[in-house]
């Protein structure tokens, strides 16, 4: 039997409560959503370290130094390719089941491939099928996450009221500064207190094997949530979409397009501020690993900066407003990353890394609202992961192999005039798109 929306549960969502109006449900699913995609991005980002320190060496080692970082870089981009899937396959049961199970589904998927990279074998003892299992495990990692930031996002921002959207998406846009933080500190504390030799033999492998521990956590956070009330409503409604990622594709190709181009500055920033510079710094610039880790962590605050800032502030701003603001400084900040970071002094390499990653902030931040808010229920899981993924794609998959490529053929200056053209890319495609603070998320 259909069932209506009363005019009560939607003054709730409204004025600051939950569908059963607790404030203590708010700041569970706040909790939930941050812890969630912290795990997550944590195993995400280990692989993303350990590609530029060791995996060449360890799955890679008949290879020259170049090449071997290129494909251990390449098996890095693999992830990339298949989250758009991992979008599919998640966005299609979150759009027709919920949110909260899918975001189960995913929690495990990513953290179990994590873990068993850390268990897997070298070169040296399993031959051609090292590469190959490591593939498929970085394959899996994509998958998951592939389905869990929509989910995530959509989480805090289908249980908000409509003028604190922002503000409660901040806490799923936290979670990749703060999985930095942890993955990038774990890697520092383990290449301070063993050898070299100890680290590459063993060490690295630590981080992964952490997981097993870490999906308990958000496993036992995740299962205490409730579904949200949009799309509860929604499918009291019978308005759940049969085949969700092609009616993105039917109905709303400019928004996802658009939304797809305006992550891929976000991407590109990110992931050429930290695995290609700790590849590039401590091969070719000579800098202690130790030292560009702790650089990294100090650069890792000014991303959680930017992206509370911003998505706090498209409250009251504007979403578009603030994501093209930190495109356009993006575009400047490109040309002045590798000058920075070719000093090979630490404050200018902090400076370098921290303003590229506090511009990326600026432009992450507001998007845990304003993608999710260009779609509807029906679609909106599929809709927001597909473009945030797809600006993986274009922006993430690609840009420690085309920075390795420009370097090594053009000079580092050449790395930060491509930084540029992606942000222009961004500043182009929201230019492109409407404000959305002030929709109804129906």
């Amino acid at each position: 039997m259909r069932s209506e929306t009363t005019a009560a549960d939607t003054q709730q969502v409204h004025d600051g409560r939950s569908a059963d109006g607790s404030p203590e449900t708010l700041r569970r699913v706040a909790v939930a959503s941050f812890i969630g995609t912290a795990i997550e991005f944590y195993d995400f980002y280990i692989y993303g370290t350990a590609a530029a320190l060791v995996l060449n060496q360890a799955f890679f080692p008949t290879l020259d130094p170049v090449n071997a970082t290129l494909a251990s870089f390449s098996t890095y981009a693999v992830a990339f390719a298949a989250r758009p899937i991992g979008s599919v396959i998640f966005g299609h049961f979150g759009d027709r089941v919920g949110r909260k199970s899918v975001l189960v589904a995913s929690l495990l998927l990513m953290g179990l491939s994590t873990a068993l990279v850390g268990l897997l074998p070298g070169y040296g003892t399993l031959g051609i099928w090292a590469p190959l299992l490591l593939i498929l495990f970085r394959f899996l990692q994509g998958i998951g996450l592939g389905g869990e930031w929509g989910g995530a996002a959509l989480l805090a921002v289908e249980h908000a009221p409509r003028k604190k959207r922002g503000l409660y998406a901040a806490f799923p846009q936290l979670g990749p500064s703060v999985g930095f933080f942890a993955a990038t500190g774990v890697f520092w504390l383990l290449s301070s207190v063993l050898s070299d030799d100890a680290f590459r033999g063993w060490g690295w492998r630590v981080p992964f094997l952490l997981s097993f521990l870490l999906v308990g956590v958000g496993l036992f956070v995740r299962l205490r949530i409730s579904e949200t009330p949009v799309f509860a409503r929604a499918m009291a409604a019978r308005e759940a979409s049969k085949a969700p990622a092609l009616d993105v594709l039917r109905r709303h190709p400019r928004e996802l397009l658009l939304g797809a181009g305006g992550m891929v500055v976000a991407y590109g920033l990110f992931y050429t501020a930290t695995t290609y510079c700790l590849a590039y710094a401590t091969g070719t610039l000579d800098v202690p690993r130790t030292t560009m880790l702790g650089l990294s962590l100090v650069a890792c605050l000014f991303l959680a900066a930017g992206t509370w800032l911003a998505a706090t502030r498209s409250d009251g701003d504007g979403r578009r407003k603030l994501v093209l603001a930190g495109a356009g400084l993006s575009v400047v900040w490109g040309f002045v990353l590798f000058p920075l970071l070719d000093t090979g002094q630490p404050v200018l390499i902090a400076l370098a890394l921290g303003g590229a990653l506090f511009c990326m902030g600026v432009v992450y931040g507001p998007m845990g609202a304003y993608l999710p808010e260009l779609f509807g229920t029906d679609v909106r899981y599929s809709g927001a992961s597909l473009a945030y993924n797809l600006g993986g794609v274009l922006g993430g998959a690609v840009s420690p192999l085309v920075a390795t490529r420009l370097q090594s053929a053009f000079g580092s200056s050449s790395v930060g005039w491509y930084v540029s053209a992606m942000a222009v890319v961004s500043l182009m495609c929201v230019l492109a798109l409407p404000e959305t603070r002030e929709r109804e998320l129906t």
